[in-house]
């Protein structure tokens, strides 16, 4: 997937005191035929599939540039000169604490993390180059998945191994899906009409792929996903937790380099198989989790899939909440799973009704109604307050949250956008010891 960049404020006289007013987004859903490119200004969304050959990244985001030049209707932009900032999503940022502007240092960092995430940074940076390359005037700044968990203590960070190689090798919990925690705990908050710094939470960001996340006076404390989003809740083709050992009676070469391997991307058997080849489809053939979480399942397989799925977000619940003191305002869904399956959402409750949570099954099913609902109560009403529940007694909510990953990237992007002169020493935080990591 490419996403096309953020235009900012640009041909005027100090472009960065102005922004335009319109925001563009656009995506190709694959690389593969049928190419289905989506794009949007404001409200004016289009869908299409395209002819053009499109074969790697860099061309899909040379392909999303061209759209936006040629029809952006933004007098603003008019050509690459004219954007200010380049905002991407890179999935493992490592020890960044915050957002980082590309710089030698930086990049040469996320270089080393490559490692660490092979499915998801070396196309990042492959955008990054393409980015610089093509759009040089431009500041860019890369945004990560793994800044919202570095408020984690280090007894959940640090995995039971010798010190001296976890240093070498960067190995510990970093967690993902950051922006979207970010995003529902602010918007929780508001909904909720209480500071950040005193919200507590356990979100489920449930979709393809899913975590969950428990966060105390608004920030992380922990996550369900590990050194890679490997860890934690199985997904369409992720395995979740399972018993380190069972890859090596799976396959006698769970360490040999898989087909997908290239100079540049060392993806291990064992890897390819616990990616991409476990998960939910792994048992029933398919990705889509509508046809599992339903009240007639297709095959004893499709229902043992979703009973595995509640009882392993259930099984996160429980341990979170004990981590939270007990003291949870709210149990949130979201993602595309989370906030569409009011199946899902029953069970889990009815699982978890020992802690506190309880909801209104008539507001259940209705789900979220409106593109411009962000949270959505589906708390039981007038239930009274369980022991495990909250320990100010109070009755947990329970949350939809229509998620947006993109709008904590905007957020961002019209900060910086104010900034000016400062952004650098604003958004290059420290980095650690590149030369440890092996490439």
């Amino acid at each position: 997937m490419a996403r096309g960049p953020h235009p900012s404020k640009s041909r005027s006289t100090n472009p960065r005191n102005r922004r335009s007013n319109s925001h563009l987004h656009g995506w190709l859903a694959s690389l593969h035929p049928p190419r289905i490119f989506e794009y949007s200004k404001g409200s004016n969304k289009q869908k299409k599939e395209i002819q053009d050959e499109i074969s790697t990244p860099q061309e899909a985001f040379r392909y999303l540039l061209d759209h936006f030049l040629k029809h952006s209707e933004l007098e603003e932009v008019t050509g690459k000169d004219d954007f200010a900032y380049l905002c991407h999503r890179v999935v493992h940022g490592g020890d960044f604490e915050k957002e980082a502007v590309i710089t030698e240092g930086s990049y040469r960092y996320l270089q080393a993390l490559k490692e660490l995430a092979p499915l998801y940074n070396i196309s990042s940076l492959e955008i990054i180059d393409t980015c610089l390359r093509e759009i040089p005037k431009a500041k860019t700044v890369a945004y990560f998945d793994t800044t919202f968990h570095q408020s984690m203590p280090d007894y959940v960070k640090t995995y039971p191994i010798k010190p001296e190689k976890a240093r070498e090798n960067w190995l510990r919990k970093y967690g993902f899906h950051g922006t979207s925690y970010s995003f529902i705990v602010r918007s929780v908050a508001e909904f909720l009409k209480q500071p950040i710094e005193s919200t507590n939470v356990v979100a489920l960001h449930l979709g393809s792929g899913a975590s969950v996340c428990a966060v105390q006076n608004g920030k992380s404390i922990d996550t369900s996903m590990g050194l890679t989003p490997l860890s934690g809740l199985p997904g369409a083709t992720r395995s979740g937790d399972i018993d380190p050992s069972l890859v090596f009676h799976y396959t006698s070469g769970a360490g040999k380099s898989s087909p997908e391997s290239t100079e540049d991307m060392h993806i291990s058997t064992a890897e390819r198989i616990l990616n991409k080849q476990s998960g939910w489809k792994s048992m029933t053939g398919t990705t889509d989790f509508s046809q599992i979480a339903t009240k007639t399942p297709e095959t004893d397989q499709h229902r043992l899939a979703f009973e595995i799925f509640i009882d392993r977000i259930a099984g996160f619940i429980g341990n979170y909440v004990v981590k939270l003191d007990g003291r949870v305002d709210a149990l949130v869904f979201a993602g595309g799973i989370g906030e569409k399956s009011s199946l899902l959402r029953e069970r889990v409750v009815e699982k978890c009704r020992c802690l506190g949570f309880a909801i209104d099954p008539d507001v259940n099913g209705r789900g979220v109604v409106g593109e411009r609902v962000t949270v959505t109560d589906i708390s039981e009403k007038g239930a009274a307050a369980k022991s495990m529940g909250t320990g100010s007694g109070k009755q947990p909510r329970v949350l939809i949250c229509q998620t947006d990953e993109e709008v904590s990237k905007g957020d961002f992007m019209q900060f910086i956008s104010s900034q000016g002169p400062s952004l650098s020493r604003l958004a290059s935080p420290t980095m650690g010891n590149v030369s440890g990591r092996k490439n």
